[in-house]
């Protein structure tokens, strides 16, 4: 015979009603009382219906994630891994599923937004991207509709929440690191210029620059896709140059280790010829040969911040519009030196 709220209720010595209010997660409950009832319910192997639970109040319990559409950035870059790691558990804290929306294309990802909308899948919705100009902020923000993003806004900066890095701050930073060594021939190998994240970043290392009295040079900034063939063909073009850089900052460790696969086949060493500060300090950054430099901008919780604070929103209307700033911090490994004097001035075309 099936378990009810009512079993539950006996054996924890409480009223059903307060039984409900503790699946419900309500404040109004002590802890000691949600403990016990817990306890009642796992004696039980008492599972909520939460379906019924949700029919009843309109809500789904599912917040809706929007990657990027896959023309952009592939599935294989280990940032997302991680960030999705960090919304789930955030999710998982208030009994709330993942609903996940991709396309090959931005028409695609928009369709897929406006069906989890307009379906009533989704209570809320994650962007795990944020574009200089995006239909789907336009839409989400026109529709009312309960949304956090990673990353910052292209604009209206104090009507949406986000949780990021203080992207500009960290890319100066690390320019400021290579400098500190004596670099001054530095080169940027970043993302798509449509990104928010890639021009916060350019703007660091370009202010590092100018402060440190430094020419900033348009062709040592190249753009490319955040995967390992996009680190290959930064460091085609930049070794082209008729004055080749010293120094990279390389806005992801993925693309990182395409530049150090293709350094290698040019016999360029790693960090006897040249330096190298990336990104994101994915796993893949301590395993690279040389070990990478990397700012870790602690994805995890970028991730766990915005489910956690879109759930806030999902359940009070008048939670105000908040700006998270996570943390981050350079972590230094095996992949900087000072500049080579031999080595500026060859020839790698």
């Amino acid at each position: 015979m099936a378990v009810t709220i009512k079993d539950v209720a006996a054996l924890a010595n409480v009223a059903p009603s307060t039984v409900s209010r503790v699946i419900a997660d309500s404040p109004r409950i002590s802890e000691e009382t949600k403990r016990k009832v817990k306890k009642a319910m796992e004696q039980l192997g008492y599972h909520p219906n939460y379906n019924a639970r949700n029919l009843a109040s309109q809500s789904t319990h599912v917040l809706g994630l929007v990657m990027p559409s896959s023309k952009d950035v592939g599935f294989q870059n280990p940032f997302f891994p991680t960030v999705l790691q960090g919304i789930s558990e955030g999710a998982q804290e208030k009994n709330y599923a993942l609903h996940m929306s991709t396309g090959k294309s931005d028409k695609e990802v928009f369709d897929a937004v406006i069906q989890m909308v307009q379906g009533k899948r989704v209570d809320g919705v994650i962007l795990l991207y944020s574009n200089i100009d995006d239909q789907v902020i336009s839409y989400l923000k026109e529709q009312n509709f309960p949304f956090v993003l990673i990353g910052k806004p292209y604009k209206d900066i104090e009507e949406i929440t986000h949780v990021d890095n203080d992207n500009v701050r960290a890319a100066k930073e690390a320019t400021e690191y290579l400098i500190g060594y004596g670099h001054e021939k530095i080169a940027f190998i970043g993302g798509s210029a449509e990104l928010m994240v890639t021009v916060d970043r350019i703007s660091g290392y370009q202010q590092a620059l100018k402060d440190a009295g430094l020419t900033v040079t348009s062709d040592y900034i190249i753009h490319q896709e955040f995967l390992r063939e996009g680190g290959q063909g930064a460091v085609h073009e930049l070794m082209a140059l008729e004055h080749p850089p010293t120094a990279l900052v390389v806005a992801d460790d993925f693309m990182a280790l395409g530049v150090l696969n293709k350094l290698d086949e040019l016999g360029i060493k790693v960090p006897d010829d040249l330096s190298i500060v990336s990104f994101n300090n994915v796993l893949l950054a301590e395993m690279a040969r040389p070990p990478l430099t990397s700012v870790d901008i602690n994805i995890f919780e970028l991730g766990y911040q915005a489910s956690k604070n879109l759930i806030v929103m999902v359940e009070n209307n008048n939670e105000p519009t908040k700006r998270l700033i996570i943390s981050h911090q350079i972590i230094e490994r095996l992949s900087c030196s000072k500049p080579n004097p031999v080595w500026i001035g060859k020839d790698f075309t």
